[in-house]
Protein backbone atom coordinates (compact mmCIF):
# COMPACT_ATOMS: atom_id res chain seq x y z
CA UNK A 1 0.00 0.00 0.00
CA UNK A 2 2.83 2.22 -0.11
CA UNK A 3 2.97 3.04 -3.75
CA UNK A 4 -0.67 3.57 -3.42
CA UNK A 5 -0.52 6.24 -0.16
CA UNK A 6 2.91 7.96 -2.28
CA UNK A 7 0.26 8.74 -5.09
CA UNK A 8 -2.65 9.91 -2.69
CA UNK A 9 -0.27 12.40 -1.52
CA UNK A 10 1.21 13.40 -4.79
CA UNK A 11 -2.26 14.02 -6.04
CA UNK A 12 -3.38 15.87 -2.78
CA UNK A 13 -0.43 17.89 -3.10
CA UNK A 14 -1.45 18.87 -6.78
CA UNK A 15 -5.21 19.12 -6.51
CA UNK A 16 -5.97 21.15 -3.15
CA UNK A 17 -8.51 22.66 -2.80
CA UNK A 18 -10.49 21.11 -5.93
CA UNK A 19 -9.93 17.74 -4.46
CA UNK A 20 -12.10 18.86 -1.48
CA UNK A 21 -14.65 20.74 -3.70
CA UNK A 22 -15.06 17.71 -4.93
CA UNK A 23 -15.63 15.37 -2.13
CA UNK A 24 -18.24 17.84 -0.89
CA UNK A 25 -19.89 17.63 -4.03
CA UNK A 26 -19.53 13.94 -4.09
CA UNK A 27 -21.29 14.15 -0.24
CA UNK A 28 -24.08 16.30 -1.64
CA UNK A 29 -24.55 13.80 -4.40
CA UNK A 30 -24.43 11.09 -1.72
CA UNK A 31 -27.30 12.73 0.63
CA UNK A 32 -29.57 13.82 -2.82
CA UNK A 33 -29.25 10.23 -3.72
CA UNK A 34 -30.62 9.37 -0.27
CA UNK A 35 -33.37 11.34 0.18
CA UNK A 36 -34.21 10.30 -3.94
CA UNK A 37 -34.51 6.79 -2.57
CA UNK A 38 -36.38 8.14 1.04
CA UNK A 39 -39.26 9.73 -1.58
CA UNK A 40 -39.74 6.31 -3.56
CA UNK A 41 -40.95 4.90 -0.40
CA UNK A 42 -44.31 7.71 0.31
CA UNK A 43 -44.79 6.78 -3.35
CA UNK A 44 -45.21 3.51 -2.62
CA UNK A 45 -47.60 4.13 0.15
CA UNK A 46 -49.62 6.31 -2.12
CA UNK A 47 -49.76 3.75 -4.96
CA UNK A 48 -50.99 1.50 -2.87
CA UNK A 49 -48.27 -1.48 -3.57
CA UNK A 50 -47.61 -1.54 -0.17
CA UNK A 51 -47.98 0.28 3.28
CA UNK A 52 -45.03 1.95 5.06
CA UNK A 53 -46.47 3.47 8.17
CA UNK A 54 -46.26 0.35 9.91
CA UNK A 55 -43.99 -1.57 8.42
CA UNK A 56 -41.13 0.94 9.72
CA UNK A 57 -41.78 3.75 12.31
CA UNK A 58 -38.60 5.83 11.29
CA UNK A 59 -40.02 6.20 7.80
CA UNK A 60 -43.45 6.98 9.30
CA UNK A 61 -42.12 9.78 11.48
CA UNK A 62 -39.77 11.49 8.38
CA UNK A 63 -42.58 11.46 6.18
CA UNK A 64 -45.25 12.17 9.02
CA UNK A 65 -45.94 15.31 7.84
CA UNK A 66 -46.90 14.52 4.68
CA UNK A 67 -49.87 12.39 6.22
CA UNK A 68 -51.81 15.76 6.73
CA UNK A 69 -51.68 16.55 2.58
CA UNK A 70 -54.41 15.07 0.74
CA UNK A 71 -53.23 12.18 -1.19
CA UNK A 72 -53.48 14.03 -4.55
CA UNK A 73 -51.62 17.10 -3.20
CA UNK A 74 -48.95 14.86 -1.15
CA UNK A 75 -47.95 12.83 -4.88
CA UNK A 76 -47.39 16.24 -6.64
CA UNK A 77 -44.72 17.77 -3.97
CA UNK A 78 -43.48 14.35 -3.29
CA UNK A 79 -43.26 14.21 -7.77
CA UNK A 80 -41.95 17.62 -7.75
CA UNK A 81 -39.43 17.27 -4.68
CA UNK A 82 -37.83 13.80 -6.47
CA UNK A 83 -37.49 15.81 -10.23
CA UNK A 84 -35.79 18.36 -8.38
CA UNK A 85 -33.40 16.46 -6.44
CA UNK A 86 -32.35 14.50 -9.55
CA UNK A 87 -31.86 18.12 -11.58
CA UNK A 88 -29.82 19.28 -8.65
CA UNK A 89 -27.75 15.59 -8.45
CA UNK A 90 -27.09 15.63 -12.13
CA UNK A 91 -26.12 18.88 -12.23
CA UNK A 92 -23.20 18.56 -9.43
CA UNK A 93 -22.49 14.69 -11.28
CA UNK A 94 -21.89 16.76 -14.63
CA UNK A 95 -19.36 19.22 -12.70
CA UNK A 96 -17.93 16.62 -10.82
CA UNK A 97 -17.34 14.78 -13.58
CA UNK A 98 -16.01 17.48 -15.27
CA UNK A 99 -13.56 18.28 -12.30
CA UNK A 100 -12.27 14.31 -11.76
CA UNK A 101 -11.20 14.68 -15.42
CA UNK A 102 -9.19 17.18 -15.36
CA UNK A 103 -7.47 16.44 -12.02
CA UNK A 104 -6.60 13.34 -13.87
CA UNK A 105 -5.10 14.11 -16.83
CA UNK A 106 -3.85 17.82 -14.95
CA UNK A 107 -2.25 15.26 -12.47
CA UNK A 108 -0.55 12.79 -15.66
CA UNK A 109 0.59 16.24 -16.86
CA UNK A 110 2.20 17.53 -13.75
CA UNK A 111 4.21 14.34 -13.01
CA UNK A 112 5.20 13.88 -16.70
CA UNK A 113 6.64 17.61 -16.77
CA UNK A 114 8.12 16.77 -13.11
CA UNK A 115 10.00 13.81 -14.45
CA UNK A 116 10.60 15.11 -17.47
CA UNK A 117 12.54 17.80 -15.86
CA UNK A 118 13.79 15.51 -13.04
CA UNK A 119 15.11 13.54 -16.36
CA UNK A 120 16.96 16.88 -17.55
CA UNK A 121 18.46 17.97 -14.86
CA UNK A 122 19.92 14.37 -13.96
CA UNK A 123 23.58 13.75 -14.25
CA UNK A 124 25.48 11.68 -17.27
CA UNK A 125 26.15 8.59 -14.80
CA UNK A 126 21.80 8.27 -14.68
CA UNK A 127 22.16 7.59 -18.24
CA UNK A 128 24.98 5.57 -19.07
CA UNK A 129 23.56 2.81 -16.54
CA UNK A 130 20.48 2.60 -17.72
CA UNK A 131 18.75 1.46 -20.97
CA UNK A 132 17.12 4.17 -22.56
CA UNK A 133 14.09 2.68 -23.85
CA UNK A 134 13.21 1.89 -19.95
CA UNK A 135 13.16 5.30 -19.20
CA UNK A 136 10.61 5.92 -22.50
CA UNK A 137 8.43 3.35 -21.25
CA UNK A 138 8.17 4.75 -18.14
CA UNK A 139 7.41 8.33 -18.90
CA UNK A 140 4.57 6.98 -21.29
CA UNK A 141 3.04 3.83 -21.40
CA UNK A 142 3.40 3.01 -17.17
CA UNK A 143 2.62 6.94 -16.41
CA UNK A 144 -0.46 6.57 -18.93
CA UNK A 145 -1.35 3.29 -16.46
CA UNK A 146 -1.06 5.64 -13.12
CA UNK A 147 -3.12 8.45 -15.35
CA UNK A 148 -5.66 5.43 -15.98
CA UNK A 149 -5.31 4.47 -11.41
CA UNK A 150 -6.38 8.16 -11.01
CA UNK A 151 -9.77 7.87 -11.91
CA UNK A 152 -10.17 4.45 -10.92
CA UNK A 153 -8.59 6.14 -7.10
CA UNK A 154 -11.38 8.81 -7.94
CA UNK A 155 -14.09 6.48 -8.57
CA UNK A 156 -12.29 4.05 -5.38
CA UNK A 157 -13.23 7.82 -3.04
CA UNK A 158 -16.83 8.03 -4.45
CA UNK A 159 -17.93 5.12 -3.71
CA UNK A 160 -16.27 4.96 -0.46
CA UNK A 161 -18.40 8.09 0.28
CA UNK A 162 -21.41 7.00 -1.51
CA UNK A 163 -21.36 3.42 0.39
CA UNK A 164 -20.95 4.85 3.75
CA UNK A 165 -23.97 7.70 3.41
CA UNK A 166 -26.01 4.70 1.70
CA UNK A 167 -25.44 2.20 4.66
CA UNK A 168 -26.47 5.14 6.69
CA UNK A 169 -29.78 5.87 4.94
CA UNK A 170 -30.05 1.83 5.04
CA UNK A 171 -29.65 1.86 8.36
CA UNK A 172 -32.50 4.43 9.05
CA UNK A 173 -34.59 2.17 6.89
CA UNK A 174 -33.85 -0.97 8.38
CA UNK A 175 -31.01 -1.90 10.47
CA UNK A 176 -31.43 -5.83 10.42
CA UNK A 177 -31.17 -5.68 6.40
CA UNK A 178 -28.69 -3.58 6.13
CA UNK A 179 -26.53 -5.39 8.65
CA UNK A 180 -26.62 -8.40 6.72
CA UNK A 181 -25.83 -6.77 3.75
CA UNK A 182 -22.37 -5.72 5.12
CA UNK A 183 -21.87 -8.66 6.76
CA UNK A 184 -22.52 -10.38 2.96
CA UNK A 185 -19.45 -7.66 1.99
CA UNK A 186 -17.54 -8.75 4.32
CA UNK A 187 -17.64 -12.49 3.50
CA UNK A 188 -17.46 -11.20 -0.20
CA UNK A 189 -14.08 -9.18 0.66
CA UNK A 190 -11.96 -11.91 2.11
CA UNK A 191 -12.78 -14.38 -0.87
CA UNK A 192 -11.78 -10.93 -3.05
CA UNK A 193 -8.35 -11.10 -2.15
CA UNK A 194 -7.13 -13.60 -4.35
CA UNK A 195 -8.71 -11.60 -7.33
CA UNK A 196 -6.60 -8.57 -5.79
CA UNK A 197 -3.07 -10.43 -5.07
CA UNK A 198 -3.78 -11.99 -8.88
CA UNK A 199 -4.50 -8.65 -10.68
CA UNK A 200 -1.23 -7.17 -8.84
CA UNK A 201 1.09 -9.94 -10.56
CA UNK A 202 -0.81 -9.76 -13.53
CA UNK A 203 0.16 -6.25 -13.54
CA UNK A 204 4.13 -6.48 -12.53
CA UNK A 205 3.82 -8.49 -15.79
CA UNK A 206 1.93 -5.79 -17.75
CA UNK A 207 5.06 -3.78 -16.62
CA UNK A 208 7.78 -6.20 -17.30
CA UNK A 209 6.19 -6.78 -20.81
CA UNK A 210 5.81 -3.24 -22.22
CA UNK A 211 9.15 -2.36 -21.09
CA UNK A 212 10.61 -5.27 -23.29
CA UNK A 213 8.11 -4.58 -25.94
CA UNK A 214 9.65 -0.83 -26.19
CA UNK A 215 13.21 -1.92 -26.03
CA UNK A 216 12.91 -4.47 -28.17
CA UNK A 217 11.52 -1.94 -31.00
CA UNK A 218 13.67 0.53 -30.42
CA UNK A 219 16.05 -1.78 -30.88
CA UNK A 220 15.03 -2.71 -34.00
CA UNK A 221 14.24 0.32 -35.84
CA UNK A 222 17.68 2.16 -34.55
CA UNK A 223 19.41 -1.40 -35.77
CA UNK A 224 17.13 -1.47 -39.23
CA UNK A 225 20.48 -1.35 -41.41
CA UNK A 226 21.81 -4.14 -39.44
CA UNK A 227 18.67 -6.24 -40.25
CA UNK A 228 18.25 -5.90 -43.55
CA UNK A 229 21.89 -6.35 -44.75
CA UNK A 230 22.70 -9.14 -42.51
CA UNK A 231 19.02 -10.68 -43.46
CA UNK A 232 17.34 -10.55 -39.87
CA UNK A 233 13.93 -9.93 -40.93
CA UNK A 234 12.48 -13.95 -40.14
CA UNK A 235 14.42 -13.70 -36.45
CA UNK A 236 12.84 -9.89 -35.71
CA UNK A 237 9.58 -11.46 -37.06
CA UNK A 238 9.86 -14.09 -34.85
CA UNK A 239 11.14 -12.24 -31.73
CA UNK A 240 7.80 -9.76 -32.63
CA UNK A 241 5.46 -12.48 -33.19
CA UNK A 242 6.19 -14.10 -29.59
CA UNK A 243 6.31 -10.97 -27.93
CA UNK A 244 2.72 -10.35 -29.42
CA UNK A 245 1.74 -13.57 -27.97
CA UNK A 246 2.24 -12.62 -24.68
CA UNK A 247 0.59 -9.11 -24.70
CA UNK A 248 -2.25 -11.07 -26.03
CA UNK A 249 -1.61 -13.90 -23.41
CA UNK A 250 -1.57 -11.18 -20.73
CA UNK A 251 -4.97 -9.57 -22.11
CA UNK A 252 -7.09 -12.70 -21.92
CA UNK A 253 -6.03 -13.30 -18.37
CA UNK A 254 -6.38 -9.67 -18.01
CA UNK A 255 -10.08 -10.14 -19.00
CA UNK A 256 -10.48 -13.96 -17.63
CA UNK A 257 -9.94 -12.43 -13.82
CA UNK A 258 -12.12 -9.30 -14.72
CA UNK A 259 -15.25 -11.12 -15.34
CA UNK A 260 -14.44 -13.68 -13.29
CA UNK A 261 -14.88 -11.32 -10.32
CA UNK A 262 -17.53 -9.56 -12.06
CA UNK A 263 -19.35 -12.87 -12.19
CA UNK A 264 -18.60 -14.15 -8.82
CA UNK A 265 -19.95 -10.70 -7.46
CA UNK A 266 -23.31 -10.98 -9.38
CA UNK A 267 -23.70 -14.46 -8.69
CA UNK A 268 -22.83 -13.91 -5.13
CA UNK A 269 -25.69 -10.67 -5.00
CA UNK A 270 -28.39 -13.24 -6.65
CA UNK A 271 -27.88 -15.81 -4.08
CA UNK A 272 -27.80 -13.55 -1.00
CA UNK A 273 -31.15 -11.26 -2.13
CA UNK A 274 -32.60 -15.02 -2.73
CA UNK A 275 -31.68 -16.79 0.34
CA UNK A 276 -32.58 -13.39 2.03
CA UNK A 277 -36.30 -12.57 0.66
CA UNK A 278 -37.23 -16.91 1.26
CA UNK A 279 -35.98 -16.44 5.44
CA UNK A 280 -38.28 -13.27 5.42
CA UNK A 281 -41.08 -14.37 3.89
CA UNK A 282 -41.02 -18.00 4.75
CA UNK A 283 -39.17 -17.93 8.60
CA UNK A 284 -39.96 -14.32 9.52
CA UNK A 285 -43.09 -13.82 7.96
CA UNK A 286 -42.40 -10.34 6.16
CA UNK A 287 -44.69 -8.28 4.82
CA UNK A 288 -44.88 -6.77 1.13
CA UNK A 289 -43.68 -3.11 2.86
CA UNK A 290 -40.54 -4.93 4.36
CA UNK A 291 -39.61 -6.77 1.38
CA UNK A 292 -39.52 -4.16 -0.73
CA UNK A 293 -37.73 -2.51 1.59
CA UNK A 294 -34.52 -5.81 1.24
CA UNK A 295 -35.16 -5.01 -2.87
CA UNK A 296 -34.11 -1.12 -2.41
CA UNK A 297 -31.67 -1.87 -0.10
CA UNK A 298 -30.13 -4.67 -1.88
CA UNK A 299 -30.42 -2.75 -5.47
CA UNK A 300 -28.77 0.06 -3.71
CA UNK A 301 -26.38 -0.64 -1.54
CA UNK A 302 -25.22 -4.14 -2.95
CA UNK A 303 -23.66 -2.25 -6.56
CA UNK A 304 -21.48 0.11 -4.68
CA UNK A 305 -19.61 -2.98 -1.78
CA UNK A 306 -18.99 -4.36 -5.90
CA UNK A 307 -18.00 -1.67 -7.12
CA UNK A 308 -15.14 -0.93 -4.09
CA UNK A 309 -14.04 -4.61 -4.78
CA UNK A 310 -13.60 -3.84 -8.45
CA UNK A 311 -11.83 -0.67 -7.78
CA UNK A 312 -9.13 -2.59 -5.30
CA UNK A 313 -8.52 -5.27 -8.24
CA UNK A 314 -7.71 -2.47 -11.10
CA UNK A 315 -5.90 -0.02 -8.52
CA UNK A 316 -3.86 -3.51 -7.76
CA UNK A 317 -3.02 -3.62 -11.60
CA UNK A 318 -1.94 -0.33 -11.47
CA UNK A 319 0.47 -0.66 -8.48
CA UNK A 320 3.34 -2.09 -10.62
CA UNK A 321 3.48 1.29 -12.79
CA UNK A 322 3.25 3.65 -9.84
CA UNK A 323 6.27 1.09 -8.29
CA UNK A 324 8.06 2.14 -11.56
CA UNK A 325 7.17 5.46 -11.88
CA UNK A 326 7.90 6.54 -7.91
CA UNK A 327 11.20 4.71 -8.54
CA UNK A 328 12.18 6.75 -11.35
CA UNK A 329 11.14 9.85 -9.75
CA UNK A 330 13.31 9.14 -6.96
CA UNK A 331 16.40 8.24 -8.65
CA UNK A 332 15.89 11.27 -11.08
CA UNK A 333 15.96 13.40 -7.80
CA UNK A 334 18.90 12.04 -6.43
CA UNK A 335 20.93 11.62 -9.61
CA UNK A 336 19.75 15.71 -9.72
CA UNK A 337 22.74 17.85 -10.97
CA UNK A 338 21.67 21.26 -12.02
CA UNK A 339 18.32 22.86 -10.61
CA UNK A 340 18.08 25.94 -13.22
CA UNK A 341 17.07 25.36 -16.86
CA UNK A 342 16.59 28.47 -17.50
CA UNK A 343 19.99 29.17 -18.80
CA UNK A 344 19.90 32.95 -19.96
CA UNK A 345 21.19 34.60 -16.73
CA UNK A 346 24.37 32.15 -16.83
CA UNK A 347 27.27 33.34 -18.34
CA UNK A 348 29.78 31.51 -20.11
CA UNK A 349 33.02 30.67 -18.57
CA UNK A 350 35.81 32.72 -20.20
CA UNK A 351 39.06 30.38 -20.30
CA UNK A 352 42.07 32.54 -19.86
CA UNK A 353 45.01 30.03 -18.53
CA UNK A 354 42.94 26.85 -19.22
CA UNK A 355 42.09 23.55 -18.01
CA UNK A 356 43.85 21.15 -15.59
CA UNK A 357 43.21 17.51 -14.62
CA UNK A 358 44.85 17.55 -11.03
CA UNK A 359 45.71 13.60 -9.51
CA UNK A 360 42.29 12.36 -11.53
CA UNK A 361 40.75 8.91 -10.60
CA UNK A 362 37.55 7.87 -12.15
CA UNK A 363 36.22 4.46 -12.46
CA UNK A 364 32.45 3.68 -13.83
CA UNK A 365 31.71 1.03 -10.83
CA UNK A 366 32.66 1.71 -7.24
CA UNK A 367 32.48 -1.95 -6.64
CA UNK A 368 35.26 -2.45 -9.20
CA UNK A 369 38.92 -2.11 -8.75
CA UNK A 370 40.10 -1.28 -12.22
CA UNK A 371 39.99 2.81 -12.77
CA UNK A 372 38.90 4.05 -16.55
CA UNK A 373 41.22 6.91 -15.40
CA UNK A 374 43.82 6.20 -13.16
CA UNK A 375 46.26 9.28 -11.52
CA UNK A 376 45.49 12.03 -14.62
CA UNK A 377 47.56 14.78 -14.77
CA UNK A 378 47.47 17.22 -17.61
CA UNK A 379 46.96 20.83 -18.62
CA UNK A 380 44.88 21.96 -21.27
CA UNK A 381 46.45 25.60 -22.69
CA UNK A 382 43.79 28.14 -23.38
CA UNK A 383 43.11 28.72 -27.17
CA UNK A 384 45.30 25.91 -28.06
CA UNK A 385 45.04 22.90 -29.42
CA UNK A 386 45.33 19.36 -27.74
CA UNK A 387 44.44 16.11 -29.03
CA UNK A 388 43.98 12.97 -27.27
CA UNK A 389 44.79 9.67 -28.48
CA UNK A 390 45.25 5.76 -27.70
CA UNK A 391 44.44 2.59 -28.29
CA UNK A 392 39.97 1.72 -28.02
CA UNK A 393 39.44 1.98 -24.18
CA UNK A 394 42.19 3.70 -23.07
CA UNK A 395 40.02 5.99 -21.50
CA UNK A 396 39.82 9.17 -23.99
CA UNK A 397 36.17 9.20 -24.02
CA UNK A 398 35.98 9.37 -20.24
CA UNK A 399 38.36 12.35 -19.84
CA UNK A 400 36.47 14.30 -22.50
CA UNK A 401 33.21 13.48 -20.36
CA UNK A 402 35.13 14.99 -17.59
CA UNK A 403 36.35 17.98 -19.05
CA UNK A 404 32.90 18.69 -19.89
CA UNK A 405 31.37 18.18 -16.42
CA UNK A 406 29.30 14.76 -17.20
CA UNK A 407 31.15 12.95 -14.48
CA UNK A 408 32.94 14.00 -11.74
CA UNK A 409 36.30 12.92 -10.53
CA UNK A 410 35.81 9.78 -7.30
CA UNK A 411 39.65 11.35 -6.65
CA UNK A 412 41.45 14.84 -7.93
CA UNK A 413 39.51 17.64 -9.38
CA UNK A 414 39.37 19.68 -12.19
CA UNK A 415 40.24 23.03 -12.38
CA UNK A 416 39.48 25.93 -14.61
CA UNK A 417 41.41 29.04 -14.49
CA UNK A 418 42.39 27.28 -11.09
CA UNK A 419 39.22 27.00 -9.92
CA UNK A 420 37.57 24.11 -9.04
CA UNK A 421 34.76 22.48 -11.71
CA UNK A 422 31.62 22.05 -9.26
CA UNK A 423 28.21 21.95 -9.59
CA UNK A 424 28.75 26.46 -8.99
CA UNK A 425 30.18 27.02 -12.18
CA UNK A 426 28.84 23.53 -13.82
CA UNK A 427 26.56 25.45 -15.92
CA UNK A 428 28.81 28.32 -16.80
CA UNK A 429 31.55 25.71 -18.23
CA UNK A 430 28.67 24.21 -20.51
CA UNK A 431 27.61 27.15 -21.81
CA UNK A 432 31.09 27.70 -23.26
CA UNK A 433 31.74 24.15 -24.75
CA UNK A 434 30.58 23.01 -28.52
CA UNK A 435 30.38 19.25 -28.94
CA UNK A 436 30.72 16.92 -32.12
CA UNK A 437 30.28 13.39 -31.43
CA UNK A 438 31.46 10.61 -33.09
CA UNK A 439 28.01 9.16 -33.89
CA UNK A 440 26.76 12.84 -34.90
CA UNK A 441 22.75 13.38 -33.81
CA UNK A 442 20.21 15.24 -35.67
CA UNK A 443 16.82 15.82 -35.11
CA UNK A 444 13.98 14.75 -38.04
CA UNK A 445 13.67 18.70 -38.79
CA UNK A 446 14.93 20.97 -41.68
CA UNK A 447 18.90 21.53 -41.69
CA UNK A 448 17.99 25.21 -40.63
CA UNK A 449 16.23 23.61 -37.28
CA UNK A 450 19.19 21.76 -36.32
CA UNK A 451 21.10 24.62 -36.55
CA UNK A 452 19.12 27.05 -34.64
CA UNK A 453 18.80 24.35 -31.86
CA UNK A 454 22.43 25.41 -30.59
CA UNK A 455 21.50 29.52 -31.41
CA UNK A 456 18.02 30.52 -32.30
CA UNK A 457 18.96 34.08 -32.88
CA UNK A 458 21.29 33.08 -35.65
CA UNK A 459 21.14 34.54 -39.48
CA UNK A 460 21.33 33.03 -42.55
CA UNK A 461 24.42 34.57 -43.53
CA UNK A 462 25.95 33.15 -39.97
CA UNK A 463 24.65 29.59 -40.65
CA UNK A 464 26.20 29.81 -44.55
CA UNK A 465 28.93 31.06 -42.59
CA UNK A 466 29.14 27.90 -40.31
CA UNK A 467 28.68 25.36 -42.97
CA UNK A 468 31.31 26.94 -45.09
CA UNK A 469 33.80 26.15 -42.04
CA UNK A 470 32.71 22.75 -41.49
CA UNK A 471 32.80 22.22 -45.54
CA UNK A 472 29.10 21.54 -45.89
CA UNK A 473 28.09 24.90 -47.73
CA UNK A 474 28.55 22.69 -51.05
CA UNK A 475 26.23 19.85 -50.31
CA UNK A 476 23.52 21.98 -48.71
CA UNK A 477 23.39 24.36 -51.77
CA UNK A 478 22.41 21.14 -54.23
CA UNK A 479 19.54 19.65 -51.87
CA UNK A 480 16.34 21.33 -52.97
CA UNK A 481 15.39 23.46 -50.48
CA UNK A 482 18.71 24.13 -49.58
CA UNK A 483 18.80 25.30 -45.48
CA UNK A 484 14.96 24.35 -45.44
CA UNK A 485 15.55 20.85 -46.45
CA UNK A 486 13.36 18.05 -44.30
CA UNK A 487 16.97 15.53 -42.93
CA UNK A 488 14.92 12.62 -41.80
CA UNK A 489 14.91 10.96 -38.37
CA UNK A 490 18.66 11.44 -37.14
CA UNK A 491 19.27 12.68 -40.53
CA UNK A 492 19.10 9.47 -42.10
CA UNK A 493 18.56 11.20 -45.63
CA UNK A 494 22.16 12.55 -45.59
CA UNK A 495 25.37 10.69 -46.04
CA UNK A 496 27.65 9.87 -42.88
CA UNK A 497 30.15 12.36 -43.25
CA UNK A 498 27.10 14.97 -44.29
CA UNK A 499 25.92 14.34 -41.19
CA UNK A 500 29.21 14.89 -38.90
CA UNK A 501 30.18 17.71 -41.18
CA UNK A 502 26.52 19.37 -40.51
CA UNK A 503 27.19 19.12 -36.90
CA UNK A 504 30.23 20.39 -36.87
CA UNK A 505 29.18 23.50 -38.29
CA UNK A 506 26.51 23.61 -35.71
CA UNK A 507 28.93 23.47 -33.08
CA UNK A 508 30.27 26.19 -34.40
CA UNK A 509 27.35 28.33 -34.67
CA UNK A 510 27.68 28.81 -31.08
CA UNK A 511 30.77 30.24 -31.07
CA UNK A 512 32.06 28.57 -28.23
CA UNK A 513 35.16 29.66 -26.27
CA UNK A 514 36.00 25.38 -25.79
CA UNK A 515 35.42 23.27 -28.90
CA UNK A 516 35.69 19.82 -28.10
CA UNK A 517 35.75 16.96 -31.08
CA UNK A 518 35.34 13.30 -30.86
CA UNK A 519 36.35 11.40 -34.05
CA UNK A 520 35.00 14.18 -35.87
CA UNK A 521 36.49 13.33 -39.00
CA UNK A 522 36.18 10.09 -38.67
CA UNK A 523 33.52 9.58 -41.65
CA UNK A 524 35.14 12.71 -43.96
CA UNK A 525 36.99 11.85 -46.93
CA UNK A 526 40.92 13.14 -47.77
CA UNK A 527 39.68 16.26 -49.06
CA UNK A 528 37.11 17.45 -46.47
CA UNK A 529 39.37 16.19 -43.38
CA UNK A 530 41.83 18.56 -44.68
CA UNK A 531 39.30 21.68 -45.14
CA UNK A 532 38.12 20.84 -41.81
CA UNK A 533 42.44 20.99 -40.39
CA UNK A 534 42.80 24.13 -42.24
CA UNK A 535 39.71 25.37 -40.00
CA UNK A 536 40.31 24.04 -37.29
CA UNK A 537 43.87 26.10 -37.87
CA UNK A 538 42.02 29.14 -38.12
CA UNK A 539 40.20 28.87 -35.35
CA UNK A 540 43.63 28.20 -32.76
CA UNK A 541 44.33 31.03 -30.82
CA UNK A 542 40.50 31.87 -30.85
CA UNK A 543 38.97 29.06 -29.01
CA UNK A 544 40.62 25.91 -26.85
CA UNK A 545 39.92 22.60 -29.34
CA UNK A 546 40.26 19.24 -27.36
CA UNK A 547 40.31 16.42 -30.58
CA UNK A 548 40.00 12.84 -29.86
CA UNK A 549 41.32 11.00 -32.60
CA UNK A 550 41.91 7.50 -34.05
CA UNK A 551 43.13 9.46 -37.60
CA UNK A 552 46.29 10.69 -36.03
CA UNK A 553 46.56 12.62 -39.41
CA UNK A 554 43.54 15.22 -38.11
CA UNK A 555 45.92 16.06 -35.55
CA UNK A 556 49.26 16.63 -37.28
CA UNK A 557 48.83 20.60 -36.09
CA UNK A 558 47.88 19.80 -32.73
CA UNK A 559 49.85 22.21 -29.93
CA UNK A 560 50.16 19.13 -27.31
CA UNK A 561 49.05 14.90 -27.88
CA UNK A 562 48.26 13.20 -24.92
CA UNK A 563 48.80 9.48 -25.19
CA UNK A 564 46.59 7.02 -23.48
CA UNK A 565 46.92 3.59 -22.24
CA UNK A 566 44.57 2.04 -19.62
CA UNK A 567 43.58 5.17 -18.11
CA UNK A 568 46.95 6.47 -17.74
CA UNK A 569 49.11 9.43 -19.50
CA UNK A 570 51.98 7.48 -21.19
CA UNK A 571 53.18 10.11 -23.19
CA UNK A 572 52.42 13.89 -23.91
CA UNK A 573 54.21 16.51 -26.32
CA UNK A 574 54.07 17.53 -29.54
CA UNK A 575 53.18 15.72 -32.51
CA UNK A 576 56.60 15.52 -34.49
CA UNK A 577 58.27 14.72 -31.25
CA UNK A 578 56.30 11.85 -30.37
CA UNK A 579 56.43 10.77 -33.60
CA UNK A 580 60.21 10.49 -33.42
CA UNK A 581 60.66 8.73 -30.07
CA UNK A 582 60.94 4.97 -31.48
CA UNK A 583 59.86 2.86 -28.73
CA UNK A 584 56.36 5.46 -27.93
CA UNK A 585 53.38 4.13 -28.32
CA UNK A 586 52.80 7.13 -30.45
CA UNK A 587 54.85 6.16 -32.94
CA UNK A 588 53.94 2.63 -32.91
CA UNK A 589 49.95 3.76 -33.67
CA UNK A 590 51.09 6.24 -36.82
CA UNK A 591 53.28 3.51 -37.87
CA UNK A 592 50.17 0.86 -38.09
CA UNK A 593 47.79 3.63 -39.61
CA UNK A 594 50.62 4.50 -42.41
CA UNK A 595 50.87 0.30 -42.79
CA UNK A 596 46.73 0.25 -43.17
CA UNK A 597 47.19 3.35 -45.85
CA UNK A 598 49.81 1.61 -47.88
Amino acid sequence: MKPVLYFFKQLYAYSGKKLHINLIGMVLISFLDGIGLLLLIPVISYSGIANFETGNSNISKVFGFLQQIPTFGGLTIILLMFLMINIIQNLITRYITIENVKIQHGFARHLRLEIYRDLLCANWDFYIKRRKSDLINTITAELARVSAGTNTFLQFITGIIFTFIQIGIALLLSPQITMFVLLSGLVLSLFSRGFIKRSQKLGSRTSEIAQSFLAGITDNFNGIKDIKSNTLEQSRMNWFRSISQRMYNEQMEYITIKTASQFYYKMASAVLISIFIFLSVNLFNSQAAQLMLIIIIFTRLWPRVTGIQASLEQIATTVPALKSVIKLINESKNAKEIYELDYQTIQPINIRDGIECKNVFFRYNTNENNYALNGINVFFPSNRMSAVVGKSGAGKSTLIDLLMGLNQPEKGEILLDGVRLSKDNLLSLRRSVSYVPQDPFLFNTTIKENLQLIYPDATEDQMWEALQFAAADEFVRKLPQQLDTLIGDRGIRLSGGERQRLVLARAVLRKPSILVLDEATSSLDTENEAKIQEALERLKGRMTIVVIAHRLSTIRNADQVIVLDKGEIIQIGEFGHLAREKSGMFRNLLGKQMEAVL
